[in-house]
This record gives C-alpha cells, sequence and structure tokens, in this order.
C-alpha cells in the first residue's frame, strides 16, 4: 500500500480551502491524518477563531481510528453516549464524533488517511473535505 504523501495532503487542503471560499463558508482549519493518526498536514484560514486545529484534528482522529467518517461517528453515539464519552477521555479530548471528517481512500478501498475539518456546520466542514479528496484523485468515505 502507498502512504498517504505530502503532496496529496497539500492537494487536499488547497482544494478543500478552494471550495469553502466557493461556497461562502467561514474561515475554516483543515487537518490531514495519516493512516496512523498521524499529522500529516495542516492549514488555518486568516480569521478562524481559536480550537480550529484542535477540533478538525479531534473529528479526523476519531474518523481514522474507528475506520468510519465522523458522521457515521456521531450517529452511533447517540446510540450509546456512555462508551462515545469513554472513548474521548481514554483519547485524552483527541476523539469528537462530530460530522466534519472523512476518511481518505485509495481506489482500492483502502484507508489512506483522513481529513477533518472546522469553521462551519458540520455538513459543511464535511463537505469541503470531501471535495479535497477528490481533487486529490482520492476516494471519500
Amino acid at each position: 500500500m502507498t502512504p498517504l504523501t505530502l503532496d496529496q495532503a497539500q492537494q487536499i487542503i488547497a482544494a478543500a480551502l478552494a471550495e469553502s471560499k466557493r461556497s461562502g463558508f467561514q474561515p475554516m482549519g483543515i487537518a490531514v491524518l495519516d493512516e496512523s493518526g498521524h499529522l500529516k498536514a495542516f492549514a488555518r484560514e486568516d480569521g478562524a477563531s481559536m480550537f480550529r486545529f484542535e477540533v478538525a484534528q479531534a473529528k479526523a482522529w476519531g474518523a481514522v481510528g474507528m475506520g468510519v467518517s465522523s458522521r457515521v461517528l456521531g450517529e452511533r453515539a447517540k446510540g450509546n453516549p456512555n462508551f462515545f464519552v469513554s472513548l474521548a477521555a481514554t483519547a485524552h479530548g483527541r476523539f469528537l464524533p462530530q460530522t466534519g471528517a472523512v476518511l481518505i481512500k485509495d481506489a482500492a478501498g483502502r484507508v489512506l488517511g483522513a481529513v477533518g475539518a472546522s469553521g462551519g456546520t458540520g455538513d459543511e466542514d464535511e463537505a469541503i473535505c470531501a471535495a479535497g479528496v477528490k481533487a486529490a484523485g482520492l476516494v471519500p468515505g
């Protein structure tokens, strides 16, 4: 399996920010993590409020760690809130099951990492992440 490259991570961020700007969203923070949950690249737009990095990273970290989008994690958390609160505590706050992150997959469906955004609504964050992944020639999941 070919790992996620820095170039791909930067392409994801550039395309996600372009989509955000086109859509008129608030300033964003975007974090791209590799398959092990390590930060590959991050950008915070001018004017983005504090916590953008922490929130974007925590959404992506949860997604890559659990192998599903943060939207799915948010839905699962509704049915089992105690487990998800425990996960967040165990992860020292690095886990956030809120809409706004998608997996990054290759054409064969292998998980290469995840990208999370923070600054807009969960739907807005998720949409720009998916657009960034697609623009880099990869598959959002």
